[in-house]
């Protein structure tokens, strides 16, 4: 994994959502796109730990990556519940389809 993506990446991502104000649903959107990177990394890593015969190695980067992946799918969560516009043109379908 690149030492870049390591410096982006929050150690705890609840801790994180505590201790920063995101300004924008693009922030989350960013969030987790960090975070699924970040698990495709380690998928890789543990690939290739399997190739190696280092069972230590590709169980603690399928650990990492699972965790990853689920920080992803809850920073996505929150990007698509926290977007107003969505909620607001899913409302005017609704109205159309009621008339």
């Amino acid at each position: 994994m690149s030492q870049d993506l390591k410096q982006d990446l929050p150690v705890d991502a609840s801790t994180e959502l505590l201790e920063q104000d995101f300004e924008s649903v693009a922030d989350y959107h960013r969030l987790a796109a960090r975070h699924f990177s970040a698990a495709a990394d380690h998928h890789l890593a543990a690939a290739a730990a399997d190739d190696e015969g280092d069972h230590e190695a590709t169980g603690r980067h399928a650990h990492l990556a699972y965790r990853h992946q689920l920080h992803g799918v809850q920073y996505a969560e929150v990007a698509v519940l926290d977007n107003d516009e969505l909620d607001d043109e899913h409302d005017e379908l609704e109205d159309d389809h009621a008339q």
